[in-house]
This record gives C-alpha cells, structure tokens and sequence, in this order.
C-alpha cells in the first residue's frame, strides 16, 4: 500500500469552521454507525460496505470533542513552538534538536520534542535514544527522556525495526499526533516544540487544529540562503499566516562553512538574492540569525550528543546562541532562561581513542601510526569512529576534532 494523492480541500475549509448542514444519505444508517458527523465517519470499520461512505467521509465535521482533553493535556506546557521548512534537507530537525539542547542547558527548564514527521523520524537519533521504546501505563504514554529535563516522543520508539518503513495515509497520521498530544505524560514543560516535516500537509494542518484550544506561541522557519529553499520558505510563510499561526521568526542554516581544525568560518554557497536575511525582510518577520555549517554538528547528530556540551566556543555553537536569544525575544522571555553556558566540561578521550585505533589499524610501529597519533592527542578528539580509505590512510572525515 502506498499513499495516494487526494482532493485538495479549499483554503477556506481547512481554516475556517462555519456552520455546516448534515449530509444527505442515500441509505438508512446501519446499526454500528458512528454518525456522520463523528470523526470516524467514513472511515471505521463498521463503515466498509455501507452505501453512505464516501458522503460521510466527504462531509464536514463537528468540533473535535478531544480537543479539550488535549488542552487539559498541555495546560502545564508553557511555550508550544513548532518548527518549520518548506524544503526538505534544510536542517530542520538538526535545528530543532540543536535548540532543544539549548534550552536544556538552563537546568531550571523543561524541554519535551514531539516529532511530527511519521515517514522520516530522525529526533531519535539526534538524541541518542533511538533504540528507546515508549511505556505505557494506566495514565498514559511516557516520554523517552534524554536528560532529566528534556523528553522526547517519537513514531520511532513505536516501530519494532529501525528500518522499517511508516507508509500511512493522512488520517492514521493525525490519529497518532492526536496520541501524541493526547495521551502522552508531557508533565510540566517550559517549551515543547514540534519537528514536523517539510511542506504544509496533513501533519501540519493537525497540528495546528489540535494546538488551537492550548495555543500555540508561534513558529520558527527554517531555511538555507539558496533560492530554491527560500521559494518554499515563501509558500510555509503563506501557510502560517492564512492557517493564524505566529511566525516567531526565520533562522538561516548553512550559511557558512566552518573549519573543524583553525574555526576559521568561509562562504561555500553564496546567497544569490540575499538569503534568509533578505527575505525576512521581504515578508516583514523577524531574523532569528545564521548559524554555519560545521562537520561536528552533524558528528553531534550521529552519536546522539549535544553539539553546546562538546563545543561550547565554536562558531556555529556562538551563532546558534544569538539565534535563541533573538527567540527569547520574540516569546518575551529572558535569554538567560532559554539558554545558559554549557553545564558539562568537554574531557577529551584521545588515550582511549588511541587504543582503539591501534586495534583497529592493526599495524606496526611506522610514519602512518606516529603521524595519526599525534593527530589525534593534538586535535582532542571526542570519538574516533575511524576508516580507513583505500591507501591505507586513515579516513580524515571520520575524526571529530575538538
């Protein structure tokens, strides 16, 4: 089974709520019938065979009546922020990890990530729980936690392999964002901010329907300074506002390229009509910041750590700081409480690693061995997941430098 495209409804069904009347069924209703007007209609499974599906399943519903059971949810969560791209590959997740582990750098914070993106989960995995599964109770779903302040819930917790593939229409998607928001013991939480996926679809719109009785503080846009990303970052735009959704701001990702030996930050790709900054100016919303690109967020991401623990003086790590200050200030909050320095001290593990890479290499003592070792006790390399390439070198892009 793979999804299908469907009927786009218009702008003003999907945002607006007016009064509709019932539907006109061309059958007596059976007796499972969960009605017309429930959310289910059509789509039950005491609905298969009946002559009225496809009427109730094209008609317009009532109010959700979870909806306030979400909002009783969530009435201890302080700031609900989501986090949006209209292009895919932009960073998005990285970014709402990376700001995750800013607020959790505030020991008095509690932070909660709820994945929204179904068919490509990659929280987990930024986070370093992802072979994590969810516990049920009598109370509800518990969150996976990272750290004593920050949880995270995600369909990957759910799967029984890592690898296998969530093919799901539009409304088992809305049915277990609904669970996320419904069922899960999010507790007290000063921020919780939703990963969704790239575009403006079903996932998007659920969100914003289950979010309206709690509120929603607004939303960050993620974008990289090509023009092909910033199109899409114009359509997101376009969503948030027709659909009410505050736009706390734009933040441009990869603007740079910064080296993980000197720090020394250069311009790959070049903004060809003014980037992120340019268009926030454009669309009249505020710039958040630009954060570079640096090897060793994307080595964070890999081994599930925080990017601020490791390298709390790099220039990605410094940038990134402004861009939640500038945050702090759109929410009207002080950035002291959205993000502090660094609680951990990075130790270097270069003794072990270098043990690990004599094993690995399995040579005698030679220039190669002398030259890797000194490399690595001088560069104070957190891990050395090495390879060795087809000369017998060992692998440069394997080694996260300090």
């Amino acid at each position: 089974m793979a999804p299908s495209l469907e009927t786009p409804e218009s702008v003003d069904d999907v945002f607006a709520n007016p009064i509709k009347q019932k539907p006109q069924l061309v059958a007596p209703e059976p007796q499972n019938c969960v009605g017309p007007d429930s959310q289910q209609a059509g789509k039950a499974d005491s609905c298969a065979g009946c002559p009225n599906q496809a009427i109730c399943a094209s008609a317009p519903k009532g109010p959700d009546p979870d909806i306030p059971v979400i909002s009783a949810r969530l009435e201890n969560v302080k700031h609900k922020i989501l986090v949006l791209s209209g292009k895919g590959g932009v960073g998005k997740s990285t970014f709402t990890s990376l700001l995750a582990h800013a607020f959790a750098t505030n020991p008095d914070s509690n932070v909660g990530i709820m994945d929204t993106d179904i068919c490509g989960p990659s929280i987990p995995k930024m986070m370093g729980v992802e072979g994590e599964t969810v516990h049920v109770s009598g109370t509800g779903w518990s969150p996976i936690w990272v750290m004593d302040n920050l949880a995270v819930m995600s369909i990957q917790f759910l799967l029984p392999n890592r690898d296998d593939a969530v093919i799901w229409r539009g409304p088992k998607k809305n049915g277990l964002i609904k669970q996320f928001l419904k069922d899960v013991e999010w507790g007290d939480l000063d921020f919780l901010l939703v990963d969704t996926p790239p575009g403006t679809s079903d996932e998007h719109l659920s969100v914003n329907s289950f979010l309206k009785g709690s509120g929603i503080d607004g939303a960050v846009m993620v974008t990289t300074p090509q023009e092909v990303s910033l199109l899409d970052v114009r359509k997101e735009i376009d969503f948030c506002r027709k659909a009410g959704i505050k736009i706390l701001g734009l933040a441009e990702n990869m603007s740079g390229f910064v080296c993980p030996k000197c720090s020394n930050e250069s311009q790959i790709f070049k903004a060809s009509t003014g980037g992120g900054r340019a268009l926030a100016k454009e669309m009249d919303i505020p710039f958040l910041g630009s954060v570079p690109l640096d090897p060793r967020i994307r080595m964070a991401c890999d081994y599930g750590e925080s990017y601020f623990d490791s390298f709390p003086d790099s220039p990605a790590c410094l940038a990134f700081q402004g861009v939640v200050k500038n945050l702090a200030m759109q929410l009207g909050l002080d950035s002291k409480m959205c993000s502090q320095t660094s609680r951990q001290t990075y130790q270097p593990y270069a003794f072990m690693n270098l043990l690990e890479l004599f094993c690995r290499l399995n040579i005698d003592n030679s220039s190669n061995l002398s030259g890797v070792s000194h490399q690595l006790l001088g560069a104070g390399i957190k891990h050395s997941n090495l390879g060795i390439a087809c000369n017998g070198e060992v692998e440069e892009e394997h080694i996260w430098y300090r």
